[in-house]
């Protein structure tokens, strides 16, 4: 591409050349692409296969049942509102912390079960699960 002055111009234009860039990245591309698997060292070793299953701990479950006139049952055992609080405290200290499974009456009200479900997070028992029956198939 040859350039022609113009009549009257006779200042020098300035251009970047693109092309001994392109070839300097096009080598710099190749030699990566050499020098990549030679960078990877693999010392290659038969480790010996072995059974064994990975022991997890489950948590323990806590079966609270909540009636309709307020009575709390801690693993079917009546226990007083106040007393509730105790053993949820001292139950939240395990490890891991067991997990919280209501088993509330149809007729409760649910300040009951809002109020327990606030007690147990303040407590510490965070996982709350609800029980509940299956519905019978001939409905």
């Amino acid at each position: 591409m040859a350039f022609h002055p113009q009549i009257g111009h006779d200042t020098p234009r300035a251009e970047i050349n693109m092309i001994p860039l392109i070839d300097v990245m096009l080598v710099l591309l190749v030699i990566f692409i050499i020098a990549a698997p030679l960078l990877t060292h693999a010392v290659k070793i038969n480790l010996p296969v072995a059974d064994s299953a990975v022991a997890e701990v489950k948590p323990e479950t806590i079966q609270l049942g909540i009636k309709a006139d307020g009575q709390f049952l801690w693993n079917g055992e009546s226990v007083e509102e106040m007393e509730l609080e105790t053993l949820m405290r001292e139950a939240a200290r395990r490890m891991p912390p067991p997990e919280l499974h209501l088993q509330v009456d149809a007729a409760t009200p649910y300040a009951f079960v809002a109020r327990t479900m606030a007690r147990a997070s303040r407590t510490g028992l965070e996982k709350i699960g609800f029980v509940s029956k299956p519905e019978e198939q001939g409905r």
